[in-house]
């Protein structure tokens, strides 16, 4: 008698998140120090301290989001210094976090080779937000928190654009403040490509995709702004 084999379901690693509270500034100051350069994410928010294991998609989209902004860059020769999952903390608004991912464009040339202090200096124009799994920490509280004018959500699925508002808030948009010509459904549609694809081919086809396609929307939309 044949033996019907069922299929064993794929366990897919899932994000860890711990919450301690009521730890205090100190003590946040000391989990950075122990953690040191582990791969944990921290949010820090007026006393409470989550720390997150990603998960290998999470890792994955981060990557090939910050290959995004690299290749972009790169090919249209805009000013760009990264500065990838730096700790950003300010110690008088009591919150900190590391983006998955983040950028310097506009300000890139203003923080050329300088050991930044966000009390005086300004935060990253561009951050890479990852969300596989929700955080227990309202982050993007904290991102406005620290002036930061545009964050990148992409939910493994679709991403979305969030600018700083004059009254301190994020709000949805269309087009990217860093990059207007990108639009965020071309580099999900790109993201989910990826999904089969060898990393290596993959940025090559994304490569070539700027240089014939968004090269020319970029020095259209410059000619235009130039005009009288």
């Amino acid at each position: 008698m044949a033996t019907t084999v069922e299929p064993r379901p794929i366990v897919v690693p899932i994000e860890q998140r711990f919450v301690l509270f009521n730890i205090g500034w100190e003590g946040y100051e000391a989990m950075l120090k122990i953690l040191g350069d582990r791969p944990i994410r921290t949010t820090y928010d007026r006393g409470n301290l989550e720390l997150m294991s990603p998960s290998r998609a999470h890792e994955e989209a981060k990557y090939l989001l910050g290959c995004v902004i690299d290749t972009v860059t790169e090919e249209l020769h805009i000013p760009r210094r990264g500065a990838g999952s730096t700790t950003w903390r300010r110690e008088d608004l009591d919150r900190g976090l590391e983006p998955d991912a983040c950028f310097y464009l506009a300000n890139a040339e203003r923080v050329r080779g300088k050991a930044l202090d966000l009390s005086v200096d300004p935060p990253p124009d561009l951050a890479i937000e990852v969300d596989i799994t929700r955080s227990s920490l309202d982050r993007m509280d904290v991102y406005a928190k620290l002036e930061v004018p545009e964050v990148w959500r992409y939910d493994g699925a679709s991403l979305r654009i969030y600018l700083l508002q004059a009254d301190g808030n994020y709000a949805e948009s269309e087009t990217s403040r860093s990059l207007p010509f990108l639009l965020p459904g071309e580099v999900a549609r790109f993201l989910e490509q990826a999904g089969p694809m060898d990393h290596s081919e993959w940025g090559r086809q994304f490569r070539q995709w700027v240089r014939d396609e968004l090269a020319a929307r970029h020095r259209a939309r410059a000619e235009g702004a130039e005009q009288p």
